[in-house]
């Protein structure tokens, strides 16, 4: 009977749509997962003019997600791994160097200090140490900061080499998905759950660097570098690498159909980009900075005391020996550098100070700092650590703003995508008042059925 054909059609497509929304409560805490429901069509009375019609069927079963909203949020991603993972070295170095007691310019004023007390009290032999004691306090405050320096520049590139790692992870991951959705979706069946975890993998890969994805009409995704690099194509993929120089920096690449690409790592965008722009455009230029300051100072102090004379009439010598590049005593006191070796008499007479007078004006002349031009060497820190700040407060602003667009954009995913308790609440109601109304309709139709043969009898 066409009753009961109709009835027992109900009560499936009821059951689908019963199963679809107990799936969607079953994931209602499932991170990225998408919700499902079953579309409904009505199946036409064919070739039959009095035919009202050969009932329900499950036509498809719907994936509610938004693709604008779902780039919106890797974009998203992708800003705020920039800015989360630059601010804590930022923080570190403001913390550092904007000390008070363990500031370059403290360590400054110190030595500028005791060689003024000098002037006031040539005579003073313990003043005389105290100078050498605080040049060498100097020299330290300059050699920690350099080695915080180096130490900011290992982190982050083992932190990078660590991001490319599990970045691999993920862009082999996109692309095995792509395969198994692609034929699942051949074959006709269920790719959802496969959809999202490549989606996952998608967002996870976004927060660390910017990313263009492409949907394809065979359901795989196409994945690009912002700078126009492919790393998943359908089930190829790349393979980035990060690998020491001979300058101890980093070379980042991108291996992808036997064809090596050169990257840019401050270009990269995400978590990647962010540490190769702080590593860029902050640190090594601060350390520069630094180190511009130390040497400048070391030559205008050499300088002055090469042209005065020590106690026992000789020539002045160097108080300071510095030594470019990134290591560890940067700058420090000449080895066997002795009390009687400094040479404050500008013209060798016992007691004249003419030439200690002029190293104290050294702290007011003019030094050239890469970042902030000349200055005053009394200045020159003060102003990089406000530099500093600067650019601390505004990557702050920044990441509070990213994440504040973060926090919307997975917001709008999930208004569309996400599971809604008391919706699928109502969807469980409703369905399964569905499979019973039909169920009523196939106890009637048998009722019908059972009096026809009795009749008949």
């Amino acid at each position: 009977m066409p009753m009961i054909n109709n009835a027992l059609s109900g009560a499936l497509a009821a059951q689908v749509a019963l199963s679809a929304s107990s799936q969607n409560i079953a994931n209602l805490q499932t991170k990225g997962y998408t919700r499902q429901s079953a579309l409904l069509t009505a199946i036409g009375p064919g070739a039959d003019p009095r035919g009202v019609g050969n009932g329900v069927q499950v036509s498809s079963l719907l994936r509610f997600s938004d693709g604008y909203k779902s780039q919106a949020m890797w974009r998203a991603a992708s800003e705020l791994g920039s800015y989360a993972q630059t601010q804590p070295y930022l923080s570190q170095l403001e913390s550092v160097m904007g000390d008070k007691t363990a500031s370059l310019s403290a360590g400054i004023d110190e030595f500028f200090g005791a060689l003024n007390a000098v002037a006031g009290d040539p005579g003073s032999s313990p003043l005389y140490q105290q100078v050498l004691d605080s040049a060498g306090l100097m020299a330290e405050r300059f050699n920690g900061l350099n080695n915080v320096f180096n130490a900011q520049l290992q982190s982050l590139r083992t932190q990078r080499s660590a991001i490319v790692d599990s970045a691999n992870a993920q862009i082999s991951a996109i692309a095995r998905l792509n395969q198994q959705i692609s034929q699942a979706q051949a074959t006709g069946q269920n790719a959802s759950i496969m959809i999202d975890a490549r989606d996952q993998a998608i967002d996870e890969l976004a927060s660390k660097m910017a990313l263009d994805v492409t949907d394809n009409a065979d359901g795989t995704r196409d994945v690009a570098l912002k700078t126009g690099q492919a790393l998943v194509l359908g089930g190829l993929y790349g393979t980035l690498k990060a690998a020491p120089t001979a300058t101890s920096a980093q070379e980042f690449t991108l291996t992808f159909a036997n064809t090596t690409y050169v990257l840019d790592p401050a270009k990269l965008g995400g978590q990647l980009g962010g540490l190769g722009k702080y590593e860029a455009e902050k640190l090594l230029p601060l350390q520069n900075d630094i180190a511009d300051i130390a040497q400048q100072l070391a030559n205008k102090i050499n300088t002055q005391l090469g042209l005065g004379y020590k106690q026992d009439g000789s020539a002045g010598t160097p108080l300071f020996v510095f030594t470019p590049g990134s290591n560890a005593d940067m700058l420090k006191v000449s080895s066997g550098f002795l009390v009687k070796d400094l040479a404050f008499s500008g013209d060798g007479a016992p007691g004249d100070t003419g030439n200690l007078q002029k190293l104290v004006t050294i702290k007011s002349q003019p030094v050239t700092v890469g970042s902030i031009g000349s200055v005053l060497l009394s200045d020159a820190d003060v102003q990089l650590v406000g530099k500093l700040g600067v650019d601390s407060q505004l990557n702050k602003a920044s990441l509070k703003t990213s994440q504040t667009v973060r926090t919307q954009a997975v917001d709008d995913w999930q208004s569309t995508s996400g599971v809604n308790q008391d919706e699928e609440a109502v969807n469980l109601v409703e369905f399964q008042n569905m499979y019973q109304a039909n169920m009523k309709v196939i106890s009637v139709a048998n009722q019908l059925f059972d009096a026809t043969l009795a009749m008949m009898g």
